[in-house]
C-alpha cells in the first residue's frame, strides 16, 4: 500500500518514512529495503536545493507529493527525495539510510556493488542510489508505480524515532530535521 501521509509537511514525511519500503525492480530482479534515516528539507530551509526557488534543476521538488527527485552530488553521487507536501511548495524528504528487507535483496546489493558488506552498500544517500540502480532517468518518477515504488511500512516492536542535526550540510545543519530509527546499524556516519 502506497503512503498516505505524503501531503503532510517536509518534516512529518520524513519521520513517517522510518520503517517504509523502497522497492526497486532492476535488472529483474526485486530489491526491497526499508528506510531507516531520512532529512527533511523544504523552500524556507536555506539548506534545501528549493530555497531560491524552482529552476529546472529542483523542478520535481515543486510537483506533487510521492515522486522522485534525484540530484547529483559531489559530481559524482546521485541522491534521491521524495517529493512532499502540496504541489507547488518545494518539499521532501532525502533517503540517507535504508536495510534490505530480506537475505535475497542483501545478496543481490553485495553481488551488484562488488562483494562490499551490505551495512556498507546502504549507509549513506549516494550509496543506496548506487546499491538500487536508481540514476537520473526516475528523475520525478512517479513512486506509486515500478520499476521504483514506495510501501508503506512501520517501525518494529521497541523501535523509536529520534531527531538529530542533519549531516553533510553546511547551512542550518543546527536544525533537528534529520530523523533516525535509534539506534539501527544502518545509519549513517
Amino acid at each position: 500500500m502506497f503512503p498516505t501521509f505524503l501531503d503532510e509537511t517536509a518534516e512529518e514525511v520524513a519521520r513517517k518514512l522510518l520503517g517504509c519500503r523502497l522497492v526497486r525492480i532492476v535488472d529483474g530482479q526485486r530489491l526491497v529495503v526499508r528506510i531507516v534515516e531520512t532529512e527533511a528539507y523544504d523552500q524556507l530551509d536555506p539548506a534545501s536545493h528549493t530555497f531560491r526557488g524552482k529552476s529546472e534543476r529542483n523542478r520535481a521538488m515543486f510537483g506533487p507529493a510521492g515522486h522522485a527527485y534525484i540530484y547529483l552530488v559531489y559530481g559524482t553521487n546521485l541522491c534521491m527525495n521524495v517529493t512532499a507536501f502540496e504541489e507547488g511548495f518545494g518539499a521532501g524528504a532525502l533517503i540517507r539510510a535504508a536495510e534490505p528487507e530480506n537475505s535475497e535483496t542483501a545478496e543481490s546489493i553485495e553481488a551488484r556493488r562488488g562483494g562490499k558488506r551490505i551495512r556498507d552498500c546502504l549507509n549513506g544517500p549516494g550509496k543506496i542510489c548506487k546499491s538500487l540502480g536508481i540514476t537520473m532517468d526516475l528523475y520525478g518518477h512517479d513512486l506509486r508505480k515500478p520499476p521504483l515504488s514506495l510501501e508503506m511500512g512501520k517501525l518494529g516492536a521497541g523501535e523509536k524515532v529520534e531527531a538529530t542535526e542533519r549531516v553533510g550540510i553546511t547551512k542550518a545543519k543546527e536544525s533537528k530535521r534529520r530523523f533516525v530509527i535509534a539506534g539501527n546499524p544502518y545509519l549513517s556516519r
